[in-house]
């Protein structure tokens, strides 16, 4: 019954491709995948410069949350893109990274739901719950989310694109809440992620829902499923300005964690302060460079 699910989901996404051209690269889109565990929503697939003319070569790939924002700006929510396509150009033409394929994953109004990780919110009070409940619409339907990334998303990449599909050049990525699902799919599927890139990682939940006893929810687990260092790159950043201004203590005592396991700062995991960043896409923008680096240099 699966396999003819699967079979079913593959002639959706290869009805509805769609090419665009765009500045570096070619982006493909996606529209409205249906899924056995979240909703339908769009996936962008962008390919790198050298994709067309390198008959057989195979790539890197990144999973990225929040794909409406990454490409186009006339599908970015605040009409800011990350102009991830443009970045990556810069770096693999200026020797820093090799050619990767990054794969937008748009969100949907259920985007809390889905990005909040399960294992910690069971963690939390009654209380807690509640409020994060009541804020958001709904309970974390996150398990499903990532079971639609690795069991249904990620096969589906990897027999249309020319990927490298081992866990060695498999990345995941996103910022605020989707810092949260990136490093909770690393820590849930390590077998299928090496790396995960969190930008303005929203360890606190909620500021107006008891964001201490959340970012707390989060040192329990991490201290319970992180892999073992050695294996994985972990990426995290934060500003210190609008949002971002009350991240850098929830993101101390993570990098406590992260020490207190035997990750090694600048080798297998790196934290990043910038002063003056705010939570957009333009300050994600500005560093976007850092954790490509990071996680992708050879």
């Amino acid at each position: 019954m699966k396999k003819v699910i699967y079979f079913c989901l593959l002639l959706i996404f290869m009805i509805t491709v769609d090419i665009i051209g765009q500045s570096a690269g070619t982006l493909v889109h996606h529209d409205n995948i249906e899924s056995e565990f979240v909703d339908a929503r769009n996936v962008d697939v962008w390919l790198p410069e050298g994709y067309s003319g390198s008959e057989g070569k195979q790539f890197p790939v990144i999973y990225m949350q929040d794909g409406q924002n990454l490409f186009i700006a006339d599908s970015a929510n605040i009409g800011e893109e990350w102009g991830v396509d443009e970045a990556v150009t810069k770096l693999v033409k200026n020797r820093k990274i090799p050619e990767v394929i990054v794969v937008g994953i748009w969100n949907t109004p259920k985007r809390y739901q889905e990005y909040m990780p399960e294992k910690p919110f069971n963690s939390l009070s009654r209380k807690t719950k509640s409020g994060l409940k009541k804020k958001f619409g709904g309970i974390p339907v996150s398990d499903n989310y990532l079971k639609f990334m690795v069991d249904e998303l990620k096969p589906f990449i990897d027999s249309v694109y020319r990927t490298k599909p081992d866990r060695q050049n498999t990345y995941a990525m996103g910022s605020s809440m989707g810092g949260l699902i990136s490093i909770y799919a690393l820590c849930e599927y390590p077998q299928f992620f090496r790396g995960a890139g969190c930008l303005s990682t929203h360890w606190v939940g909620d500021p107006d829902v008891e964001p201490h006893e959340v970012s707390e929810a989060f040192v329990t687990y991490l201290t319970e499923s992180l892999p073992d260092p050695g294996g994985h790159l972990i990426y995290f950043d934060y500003g210190t300005a609008s949002l971002d201004s009350i991240y850098q203590p929830h993101q101390h005592k993570i990098d406590r964690i992260m020490m207190d396991k035997g990750y090694r700062v600048g080798m297998d995991w790196m934290t990043k302060k910038y002063d003056g960043h705010e939570h957009n896409e333009i300050y994600w923008r500005k560093r976007l460079e850092v954790p490509l680096i990071f996680l992708l240099e050879e």
